[in-house]
């Protein structure tokens, strides 16, 4: 059902439900869109909704190192993203239903921090603006955009993060998402579009 606004929870776990079992396994779903949209708490509450085994990978955990950070790179649509690493250590091997690890990147350091270890489960949600990447997108089973109004995004951000950081998002990482958003139309071309109310 392309691109439906479907308004809360539970009515996008009834859709989504519908489309899983009719699906091969893994199914794999993202869960992109603005920040502050809701994605983790969407993703986390599915997690607990299904009943299957659930694994949440967090995009978040991929962004880019400082070295990485070229005028090159940071000027690329969804370019702010460890997108290469992502595919290489996480995907593939959510795709063939393996174990898998991975070092997870830490904002407060600068680097790559402690390691995550991943299981197989029948479900795997990757949540995190991003993550419906054109290097990604062609592994995922659905696509669920999270949306959210301007000021509303602005109010949950300096809810979330401090008043301090409002400025930061406004100036810097909204423009980098929207960006990436538009270029490669990431919202109309998801399976499902979801605002909280």
């Amino acid at each position: 059902m392309k691109n439906n606004k479907v308004i809360n929870m539970e009515q996008i776990y009834c859709e989504l439900s519908q489309k899983i079992n009719s699906s091969d396994l893994p199914v794999l779903i993202a869960v992109d869109g603005r920040c502050a949209a809701g994605k983790s708490t969407l993703a986390a509450w599915l997690k607990e909704r299904f009943e299957c085994t659930v694994n949440v990978i967090h995009m978040d955990d991929f962004f880019l190192q400082p070295y990485q950070r070229t005028r090159q790179r940071m000027e690329e649509p969804g370019g702010n993203i460890d997108y290469e690493r992502f595919e290489k250590e996480v995907m593939y091997s959510l795709s063939r239903f393996e174990n898998f690890s991975y070092q997870i990147y830490d904002c407060k350091i600068k680097k790559l921090s402690s390691r995550i270890y991943v299981e197989p489960a029948e479900i795997s949600i990757v949540e995190g603006s991003y993550s419906c990447h054109p290097a990604l997108w062609d592994f995922y089973t659905l696509r669920i955009f999270l949306d959210v109004e301007p000021e509303e995004q602005l109010r949950r951000i300096c809810g979330r993060n401090g008043a301090e950081a409002v400025s930061v998002f406004r100036d810097k990482w909204i423009p980098l998402e929207e960006k990436y958003f538009t270029a490669y139309q990431i919202q109309e071309r998801s399976d499902f579009v979801f605002s909280f109310i």
